[in-house]
């Protein structure tokens, strides 16, 4: 008579992905870094929101200004640049690269119309702050109640 085993899915889905990580370390090595040329890098990325202005803030750093396009098309906000490699690489032989370079492209939504000739955008120890106004019609507007 057979022995009824009991069926646990999840250990195996955590063996398989084990396996799968004992895979992958095998032929790129103990850091998976070495799958990082293949992906596309963007910075990170804040939204805030108040009565009267939506803000963003990208993590920039080591990109320049003239490297950074900024542009707006009905309600969605287009950050783009392109951080440069520094290396020269005169006899020298590197162990590690975990920096990211290339060009990026992040787009971003904006949660209320804004006014398009009054967004600013300033750049300042590796943050790029993007300000853009609400359009009036938008902010809130206090509507006082009479006694009848």
């Amino acid at each position: 008579m057979a022995d009824i085993m009991e069926w646990r899915p999840f250990r195996e889905v955590a063996r398989l992905r084990r396996e799968m990580d004992r895979l992958w370390e095998d032929f790129f090595g103990p850091s998976r870094r070495a799958l990082e040329p293949f992906e596309q890098w963007a910075p990170a990325v804040d939204v805030s929101e108040t009565a009267d202005k939506v803000t963003i803030k990208a993590e920039v750093p080591g990109i320049e200004v003239k490297d950074i396009d900024i542009s707006l098309v009905g309600d969605l906000l287009t950050i783009k640049g392109e951080k440069k490699a520094e290396r020269e690489e005169k006899g020298e032989s590197y162990h590690l690269v975990e920096r990211s370079y290339g060009s990026f492209s992040r787009g971003i939504r904006l949660p209320a119309p804004v006014d398009p000739d009054k967004i600013e955008a300033t750049y300042k120890d590796g943050v790029l702050t993007i300000t853009c106004p609400k359009k009036e019609e938008v902010k809130p507007k206090a509507i006082e109640i009479k006694k009848g």
